[in-house]
């Protein structure tokens, strides 16, 4: 039997429990980074250091492997193209090119029938002004940005008129809504009506960096199934394979919009590596590999702990009980705001 050599393009802890759910089911990997210290390197079999626009390295790759995945959505379109004409990449590359951007991604969402928060495109400094209606609300670049990066609270007219914004980038502007709650699903599409879905996971944010998630998630019936319909929904228009989160919000009169999509593996779902019998690793590397689906269920109700920066610290010498985990992302770095690891508990 000809072992599967997978090519996953990123090297950070979303790479390397993709690495190490690949190994569970014998299959190699080969992780592609900008960062020669990227922690994936600890998790694959082999690893390689370059730039995502260098041609020989790329080469390198992609002499190595079967086919290719990848751990984040902002790698250069371009090169994700490039490489799916050598080997195959999944999820396919042009549903990066719909979610790399906040505009397109929401337009997407709404031409399915499927809510977002209000929204409106911002080039210049004239566009802002004329948008009052949106206060308070959240000015986000419309490309790259992530745990809050390239986004500003807007709360009043002076705030508008003290911002400092690049004008040469474009921007979305978003009304904020009555935030009740925060959730996301996480689903695996194998192929046409074929899925495995996680029930919805409630989450809290601090400083705009997800911080704590659980399952079940404290949400009516409606809320609960609604989600799940929209999110098969946005995965079949997509033809996506593998595993991708939408992140919601709920509001205090029990409204329902999307956020946004990430087209991979999730934050909000490394709770499923100890409460579910597939992990959301497991199952993307299933899907994107063609290999058999499992039937997914729950095992164990769970929460999860975000350590960021020097919370690790508090973890790395700790005694467990045998309903909690410990994953340290065995980053060489400790930063402000850095995700370091987290920490699950089965609740019974």
């Amino acid at each position: 039997m000809t072992v599967i050599n997978l090519g996953i393009i990123g090297g950070g802890q979303l790479g390397s429990m993709l690495a190490t759910a690949a190994k569970k089911l014998n299959i190699k990997t080969t992780v592609y980074c900008d960062d020669k210290n990227a922690p994936a390197q600890n998790f694959c079999d082999d690893f390689i250091f370059g730039n995502y626009q260098d041609s020989e390295k790329i080469k390198e790759f992609t002499d190595k492997i079967n086919l290719v995945t990848f751990e984040f959505e902002n790698i250069p379109f371009e090169t994700l193209k490039k490489i799916n004409e050598i080997k195959k990449v999944l999820p396919n590359p042009e549903i990066n090119k719909i979610i790399q951007n906040r505009l397109t991604e929401k337009d997407f969402v709404n031409k399915l029938n499927i809510q977002t928060t209000k929204y409106k495109l911002i080039r210049n400094k004239k566009d802002l002004e004329k948008s009052l209606d949106f206060i308070p609300g959240i000015l986000k670049t419309s490309t790259l940005g992530y745990d809050g990066k390239g986004q500003f609270k807007i709360n009043s007219k002076n705030d508008l008129d003290i911002i400092k914004i690049n004008l040469n980038k474009e921007y979305i502007f978003e009304k904020l809504i009555d935030l009740k709650k925060e959730m996301s699903v996480i689903i695996t599409r194998f192929g046409p009506k074929k899925y495995e879905i996680y029930e919805p996971i409630e989450n809290e944010h601090e400083d705009q960096i997800l911080k704590y998630s659980k399952i079940p998630a404290e949400i009516d019936r409606d809320i609960f199934e609604k989600s799940k319909e929209w999110s098969k929904k946005i995965s079949e228009e997509l033809d996506y394979i593998g595993t991708l989160c939408v992140e919601y919000f709920i509001d205090k009169n029990n409204t329902l919009y999307v956020n946004e999509i990430a087209p991979r593996v999730h934050n909000s779902g490394h709770l499923t590596i100890n409460s579910h019998n597939i992990s959301q690793f497991e199952n993307h590397i299933r899907a994107v590999c063609a290999l058999e689906k499992i039937e997914t269920k729950k095992l164990f109700n769970a929460k999860m702990i975000n350590l960021i920066g020097e919370d690790i610290l508090n973890y790395r010498d700790k005694k467990f009980n045998k309903n909690e985990f410990f994953f340290d992302y065995q980053k060489k770095e400790v930063k402000p705001k850095r995700k370091m690891g987290h920490f699950t508990t089965l609740i019974k």
